[in-house]
Order: C-alpha cells, then sequence, then structure tokens
C-alpha cells in the first residue's frame, strides 16, 4: 500500500527515516543531537480484560519508538468507543491499563480524541527522541550477523485460541504478560551493544519482519526454528489450525521471497508467519556479541532472548526457514 503514497520530489533533508523502508516509526533531525522519532498504533480489544487490553495496546505503539533505539517523551490516546452501548467504565479501565504502561515508559501522556464507534479501539500516537547518528533502522543489517529475538512468538494464534474458547489458563496469562511487557529493558539493553538493525514483531510475524530487514539491507537472512521461543499450546493449537486470518495473509505475502527446508513442518510454517500483537524487538548484531547481549538480556529479566538467525551474503532479499 505504501507505495501508492505520494512522495515528495525533492527529499526533506531532515526526514532520516521516512516510508521507504517500512520501518517502525519515522526520524526527523531537529539538531546535531535530537531526531523526534513519531509513530502511531491503535486496534481492536485481543483480550477480555478491559484494563489489560489498555496495558497491551500501549505497550504495542511505545515499542516502535524502542525498534528505533529511541526514548518515549510524550503520547496521545486515540480510543474509538461505542460510548452508548458499553459501560462508561470499560473505556476508563483501558485508559488506566494504557496510562500505567505509559507511566512505566517515563513517558507522559499529553492529551488524544476520541470519537463514537461500533467497536471498541484504543491505541496511541507517540513521539520520541534518539540521538541522530544512534537511530536503529530495519534496513542496516550486515552480512556476518546473528538474529536476536526478545519475546515468544505464538500471540495471534493464542489470542484466536482465547476468541475460540480453546486456550488454557496458563496460555491466556503468558501471552497476556507476554503482549503487556514493554520492549523497555531489551532496548536499553542492547544499546550497549553494536545493533545494526532492529524492529519489533508485529502484524507481519516473525517472517514478515525479518523479510523486510532482509530486503531493507539487500542481504539474506536464515532463520532457525527450533531456536525460535514459543508460547504455550502455540504448536498444540497451529496443528489443530486454530490461527488468524491475518497470519494466513502473511504466508501468501512473503511465499515468493522465503524458502522453508523440506523438514520445516507446516505448523512451524505458520508459526512464523502468525500475525503478532506487541511483540518482541528483532536485533542484527555482529556475532561475537550475539551470546553476550543473550545473556545480559536474560540477566535483566528478558527470559525469552534467543538467537534466532543469520545473515547472510546468499540470496539477498530473501529468506530461507531451516529446521
Amino acid at each position: 500500500m505504501l507505495r501508492h503514497l505520494p512522495r515528495d520530489e525533492v527529499p526533506n533533508a531532515n526526514l532520516i527515516v521516512g516510508i521507504d523502508t517500512s520501518d517502525d516509526a519515522g526520524v526527523y533531525r531537529l539538531n546535531d543531537e535530537t531526531a523526534l522519532v513519531q509513530t502511531v498504533d491503535y486496534f481492536t480489544p485481543v483480550v477480555d480484560d478491559p484494563y489489560m487490553f489498555g496495558a497491551i495496546a500501549a505497550a504495542n505503539a511505545l515499542s516502535d519508538v524502542y525498534a528505533m533505539g529511541g526514548k518515549p517523551l510524550t503520547v496521545l490516546n486515540v480510543v474509538g468507543f461505542p460510548i452508548t452501548k458499553l459501560d462508561k467504565k470499560i473505556l476508563a479501565d483501558i485508559l488506566r491499563g494504557g496510562a500505567d504502561k505509559v507511566r512505566e515508559s517515563g513517558a507522559v501522556i499529553v492529551g488524544g480524541h476520541s470519537i463514537d464507534d461500533t467497536d471498541p479501539k484504543f491505541g496511541m500516537a507517540v513521539t520520541g527522541i534518539v540521538h541522530p547518528e544512534k537511530v536503529w533502522t530495519n534496513a542496516g543489517a550486515r552480512v556476518g550477523d546473528k538474529l536476536v529475538l526478545t519475546k515468544p512468538i505464538g500471540v495471534g494464534i493464542i489470542t484466536t485460541a482465547i476468541k475460540r474458547g480453546r486456550a488454557t489458563e496458563e496460555a491466556i496469562q503468558r501471552v497476556t504478560e507476554a503482549m503487556a511487557e514493554l520492549n523497555k529493558v531489551p532496548a536499553e539493553t542492547a544499546m550497549a551493544f553494536d545493533v545494526h538493525a532492529a524492529t519489533d514483531v508485529t502484524g507481519f510475524g516473525l517472517v514478515g519482519h525479518a523479510l523486510e530487514m532482509a530486503r531493507g539491507a539487500n542481504v539474506g537472512i536464515v532463520l532457525h526454528g527450533a531456536a525460535v521461543p514459543l508460547l504455550p499450546q502455540t504448536y498444540e493449537l497451529a496443528t489443530e489450525k486454530v490461527y488468524p486470518g491475518g497470519t494466513v495473509r502473511n504466508m501468501e505475502w512473503v511465499q515468493a521471497d522465503v524458502q522453508f527446508d523440506a523438514d520445516v513442518a507446516d505448523e512451524m510454517k505458520i508459526i512464523l508467519c502468525d500475525a503478532v500483537t506487541s511483540g518482541g524487538l528483532l536485533l542484527s548484531v555482529p556475532a561475537a556479541q550475539a551470546d553476550e547481549l543473550v545473556a545480559r538480556l536474560r540477566d535483566n529479566g528478558v527470559a525469552a532472548a534467543s538467537v534466532v538467525g543469520d545473515v547472510v551474503a546468499e540470496h539477498p532479499g530473501q529468506l530461507c526457514v531451516r529446521k
């Protein structure tokens, strides 16, 4: 869709990151020391608890700033709510969940906008800052790098199972905790390392966002399915064909540029393409630093952190998925 948007004939010299590489946020240079990071994200409920929905939506919106190596500063709430059909306390709980996550991030809510809508929707427009020379993008991966993932996969599958009454209590608790977890600690931990590229894993799934990294840097990427951390019940549900429509569309979108090895199970193909809400960071770092980064992340409470792939010279702009 983005290729249909109008583009400036003369690029703005201060626009560091725009729409060209499908990155997580825009970055605009203010001066030699400071650049603005701007993003917006909102969606319909993915869990039944209004407070947790608000917290998850906030964590998801804030994540785009962390994925650029930035620090969130200010937040605007974006709300759609059927005010005459649902109890106003539901909206209050959604806003409270979001506010608590913003407070945890160190940012501040400065306002927002709401409309009377047919279905509840909530999210945020977030503004952050980053040094212009320390911006992470999804287009800087280098041959020889390792890919580190900070959250488990399976969010779309588990949330679909919740809607169908198929998820276990353990799976519901774990997916809710994972989605509501800020990417603040992983980002701050990674800042001590040489991050060549970064993105957060969201709607396009792990394969889709890794493919964007491959295309952005014109490198090849190899993902190792067995190394990818999974939420409980994910594989079982994929076997039972419990997954969202977005995951199927992701499979269709990537098929021309992704080669799955013959021994990769169909269930794992679905899981790796699963449409994620508020997923972890995918970081491309020098191979010599990858294990130390994972160890540091785990020491800081990021238990799922794992090396899940390699950046290679072969098949530039494409992915290979191995068992």
